[in-house]
């Protein structure tokens, strides 16, 4: 596998008042192409910290975070705007939709601010069906959100996601508003996108249950990381073991 994530002694700090916060402690890791890591942890950890960095939506204080071996804390605000479009999706706890147009205009927003591509509102759509496709939602396109179930509307967030083709997928608290069947529901599709395009996928979250859906675990605790591991093989929502994670552990 290709190194898509190589973090160094990553530090970030803040003040609050005249305190002084360490969000994170020399935090060092690497994430391979194709990997589903879960990172775990209280709040307070660290680990949402990690994800605005990883996500380039903030810089660290100090260390070093290469993607794809490009050293982004090097680069302009315009360029790491430009690497985030690219190579980043990302899925949030409050699912993020605007509650004033349908799913496919919420799915067609990426490729709509896309100043790059120019995709036509021909190709927009084509696309934006595809990806609610993907996500088991076709036939709820002209739904507004409030008109969809907390399940279907984290699935609508995650078709958006996926509509500028990243490498990489950002899941901050994802299933954080949802039911546990539900919950299960949206872990077992990001599952499938791992595996059937090799979605490097990082999943934010303080459910250990949930972190199991993940083949490796990364512990966060006062902003320093306390355990890295695979997870062995995964079970999938009938119980199942996942032959790719499965693979992955030998």
């Amino acid at each position: 596998m290709s190194l898509v994530i190589s973090v160094r002694n990553l530090s970030k700090t803040y003040l609050m008042g005249e305190q002084t916060v360490h969000a994170l402690q020399s935090a060092s890791l690497d994430i391979d192409c194709g990997e589903f890591v879960a990172v775990v942890g209280p709040s307070g950890s660290g680990k949402s910290t990690l994800m605005h960095i990883l996500g380039c939506l903030d810089r660290p204080s100090s260390g070093t975070y290469l993607l794809d071996g490009q050293d982004v804390s090097r680069l302009s605000d315009d360029e790491i705007s430009r690497v985030r479009n690219k190579k980043i999706g990302f899925v949030f706890q409050g699912f993020n939709l605007l509650s004033r147009t349908s799913a496919l205009e919420n799915v067609e927003l990426p490729l709509l601010y896309d100043s790059q591509a120019r995709p036509s509102a021909a190709e927009r759509r084509r696309s934006a069906l595809e990806a609610l496709h993907t996500v088991g939602l076709q036939g709820r396109e002209r739904h507004h959100p409030n008109q969809l179930s907390g399940g279907q509307q984290q699935r609508v967030a995650i078709a958006r996601a996926l509509m500028t083709r990243p490498s990489i997928l950002l899941a901050d608290e994802p299933t954080g508003n949802l039911d546990s069947q539900t919950s299960m529901e949206v872990m077992e599709l990001f599952q499938r996108l791992n595996r059937e395009r090799n979605l490097t996928i990082v999943l934010i979250t303080h459910e250990h249950d949930v972190a199991a859906y993940g083949s490796r675990i990364i512990t966060f605790k006062d902003g320093r990381i306390t355990s890295d591991g695979s997870n062995g093989p995964r079970k999938d929502v009938a119980g199942r073991s996942d032959p790719v994670a499965a693979k992955r552990a030998t």
